[in-house]
């Protein structure tokens, strides 16, 4: 059996970012790990303690107001951490915080019902990290069918190379998809590798929401500058410009080397994004829109 490697924290002193972010800007891809939740066995790695306290510090250190949490695959199907993360928030400020799980073929319509009231939008399928991905790939289309009257997407994280073989499952489904990460397309291969157009055909397509985070997962390097990540981001905001968000990937589990400073992240997107009404686009009306902030 292999060894379930600890990996890093983040960095825990967090920079104000050099520009100021649009009031309403979501973070659309958070996770969370307080401790006093189980992990399950099954996981491929042991995440740093990342309190909600520490993520509210990092959100208002960066001019942040929404968020987005997604399942992490060390839990499994547990989604207790995320969904109380997601109601404590909400508690204190109505309409701040929403969430994407992850679930096995046994949940009800009842259950997703009640998912669904309290902030739930979609459900992530990982099968990058061990423990994430619950089901088979020969399920998606029941799962899409299931969750379709609730208006839920599906979320997918997969190893970069898969994508081109995976291209029949997407262009298949019935409901949305979001993809983070620049679906882990190398940065260095650039935007002319099957890849990475496949990517870009995805956006084009219509049912696809690119979230373009996760610089350090897909540069050259793990701490900035991302030069080679900007063409990247450009050319998915070039096909779709109405369907790209972004998000910090904080607490950037399963990372070993060095973790970046989250306003690092912030200034590269600034880089990448100089239009502030474009900013306003990618970090609050499309987000806003797709995981229904604002609209009950």
């Amino acid at each position: 059996m292999s060894e379930i490697r600890d990996c890093l924290p983040p960095d825990r002193n967090p920079r104000r970012p050099g520009f100021a972010l649009p009031r309403g800007s979501v973070d659309t891809h958070v996770h969370v790990f307080e401790p006093g939740y189980a992990f399950s066995p099954g996981r491929g790695y042991n995440p740093p303690t990342s309190r909600l306290a520490d993520l509210k510090h990092l959100h208002a250190t960066l001019g942040i107001d929404r968020v987005v949490f997604t399942q992490p695959s060390v839990y499994g199907t547990d989604n207790s951490a995320i969904l109380d993360a997601m109601a404590a928030l909400n508690k204190e400020t109505p309409d701040r915080a929403r969430a994407v799980v992850a679930l096995d073929m046994d949940f009800t319509e009842k259950q997703l019902a009640a998912l669904d009231v309290s902030g739930v939008r979609g459900v992530r399928l990982n099968t990058d990290n061990k423990g994430g991905m619950p089901i088979g790939m020969d399920e998606i289309p029941e799962l899409a069918a299931r969750i379709a009257p609730f208006g839920w997407h599906l979320e997918f994280l997969f190893p970069g190379k898969d994508i081109v073989a995976l291209m029949p499952v997407f262009t298949a489904l019935k409901v949305p998809m979001s993809i983070a990460h620049f679906a882990y397309q190398s940065a260095t291969a650039g935007v002319k590798a099957p890849g990475f157009r496949a990517l870009v055909e995805l956006a084009r397509r219509g049912n696809t929401w690119i979230k373009i985070s996760g610089a350090n997962r897909v540069s050259a390097t793990d701490l900035p500058p991302y030069d080679d990540v900007k063409p990247m981001a450009q050319a998915l905001i070039a096909a779709a410009p109405e369907r790209i968000m972004w998000g910090t990937d904080w607490p950037h589990p399963n990372k070993y080397v060095a973790n970046p400073n989250d306003g690092d992240l912030v200034d590269a997107f600034g880089d990448w994004v100089s239009d502030p009404a474009m900013r306003r686009r990618i970090l609050v009306d499309t987000p806003a829109a797709f995981y229904r902030f604002g609209l009950e």
